[in-house]
């Protein structure tokens, strides 16, 4: 898996959150063996908006392209890092569901008729 961008919105980009996201994408790195070298990953870290006080405004957005399919995950939190786990967190679970649904499709066979 690569990771193909690093964004950062509405704030600097440090090298710790850099670091935060390289270090949570090596889960998925370790799910997506199967599908590698074409799987990459774009990342989008940041605040919402410029002006905000309260509330989760902390923005962290995962996109994953593997091969027959794109996974897109968005959480807001107030705290960055909590935003960039829950992100991974739920890309990890639709990166899971997909890989199930591609072992019993091959399980059970394909449509009748159709090779």
């Amino acid at each position: 898996m690569r990771i193909t961008s690093i964004k950062g919105t509405n704030m600097a980009l440090t090298d710790a959150i850099k670091a935060r996201v390289e270090s949570k994408a090596v889960a998925l790195g370790k799910l997506t063996k199967d599908f590698d070298p074409a799987t990459e990953l774009r990342v989008e870290v940041g605040k919402s908006t410029k002006h905000h006080g309260k509330g989760p405004y902390y923005r962290a957005e995962f996109q994953m392209s593997v091969p027959g399919n794109d996974l897109r995950a968005v959480t807001e939190e107030e705290n960055l890092y909590h935003a960039i786990g829950q992100a991974r967190d739920q890309i990890r679970r639709q990166l899971k569901d997909y890989k199930n649904k591609l072992k019993d499709r091959d399980l059970r066979g394909g449509r009748p008729g159709k090779e």
